[in-house]
């Protein structure tokens, strides 16, 4: 009889072991940030000097938490996590801001030795580079999103919502080059001219070019159609740099026909993105309509709360009848209540298209009921 000791394994690893490793690339990802920040602000700051970029940097950060705010409050039934909402705007305003600089830098330059023209130049850089890199800098984002986020990346709206912040990042650094340039040029004059330009009568021309490619990842991910989860992508990126080129090709040419595509062009888009976005909450409603019925069946939510539920204005109204009636904490439960219940049923909605597991779903599922039941007692309706 054999007496063949037992195949030695190693050890297993001890819990926590990977955290080291985590944490170390969570800090060189950070001190890549923090280099990248560094840099363009001294490259930005070769142009306007000290005192004017100080000045631009101001102006440029001061109205981002209002249009912050206005991109958020298109995403009512199921707010996206505020750690991914920030990383899509630090990419916008770091890393995408950073290639494009050095790209488009690059652009110029090699059709300036090819040319000989700085106005060539210049048109290559608005015109070609810019549109292609920005765009694709920012899609990158969204992309990684797409991919890595599953759960938090389900539709139109969110697609949206996250190229939205990450185009407001964007917008935000560049504006601290086009803002102190301008004082620094032009004086107190030409920076006002350039902050109603850029600050008030297109904030959102970033937000707008990207929300395609936003929309056509949403479009994948919601759509069970092969040819429209393949195509949706690459041509809302693609719309996204036709809109941006035109954009640019106009301030290019005059302030009139920058004036006649902003009329003519940037407003009949940004109509389209919200049409887009109003009919992705409709879809959002049916689904919660579908799957937070068994709910109702099951006893374990009122047809009262379930009527609410569906609907934004239904929510707003009850959220403010809480907020003063009961007050800030009972208005913070009653918004927890209303996302969560939100969850449940898009969690559903991933579960019966084969994007969560039945078992992973079933346990999730009893998580949030238990959060729903603990938030529901903080507040009356």
């Amino acid at each position: 009889m054999s007496t063949t000791p037992p195949r030695a394994f190693p050890p297993s690893a001890p819990p926590g072991t990977s955290r080291p490793v985590v944490a170390g690339c969570l800090g060189c990802l950070g001190l890549l940030l923090v280099l990248m920040a560094i840099g363009l602000l001294v490259l930005i700051g070769s142009d306007t000097g000290l005192l004017a970029l100080a000045a631009g940097m101001i102006l440029a950060c001061v109205p981002v938490p209002l249009y912050i705010s206005l991109a958020l409050w298109l995403d009512r039934y199921e707010p996206e996590p505020p750690l991914l909402l920030f990383g899509a705007f630090v990419w916008g305003a770091v890393i995408a801001v950073f290639f494009s600089y050095v790209l488009n830098t690059l652009h110029s330059i090699l059709a300036h030795a090819a040319t000989g023209s700085l106005e060539v130049a210049h048109l290559v850089g608005a015109i070609v580079s810019a549109p292609v890199v920005e765009e694709v800098a920012k899609g990158l984002a969204l992309l990684i999103l797409f991919w890595w986020k599953r759960e938090e990346f389900e539709g139109v709206v969110d697609g949206v919502v996250y190229a939205s912040m990450v185009a407001l990042g964007f917008a935000m650094t560049e504006n601290f080059q086009y803002y102190g340039k301008a004082l620094a040029q032009g004086g107190a004059f030409e920076l006002t001219v350039t902050f109603v330009l850029r600050g008030v009568l297109s904030p959102f021309s970033h937000p707008l070019f990207t929300a395609f490619t936003g929309i056509g990842l949403g479009l994948a991910r919601q759509s069970d159609h092969p040819a429209l989860r393949f195509l949706a992508p690459p041509v809302g990126l693609g719309l996204a740099m036709a809109l941006h080129a035109m954009w640019n090709a106009s301030a290019s040419i005059h302030l009139g026909v920058w004036l006649g595509a902003y009329v003519l062009v940037m407003v009949p888009a940004g109509l389209v993105v919200l049409a887009v976005v109003a009919l992705s909450l409709r879809h959002e409603a049916d689904l919660l309509r579908i799957h937070l019925w068994p709910e109702v069946h099951a006893g374990r939510l009122p047809q009262q709360e379930y009527s609410w539920l569906l609907s934004v204005s239904g929510r707003l109204k009850v959220a403010f009848s809480v907020l003063f009636g009961q007050g800030p904490v009972a208005w913070l439960a009653c918004e927890r209540y209303s996302n969560l219940a939100s969850e449940l049923a898009f969690l559903r909605h991933r579960t019966r298209r084969g994007f969560t597991s039945p078992e992973r779903s079933a346990a999730l599922e009893s998580q949030i009921r238990a959060r729903m039941a603990a938030e529901r007692a903080r507040f009356r309706v």
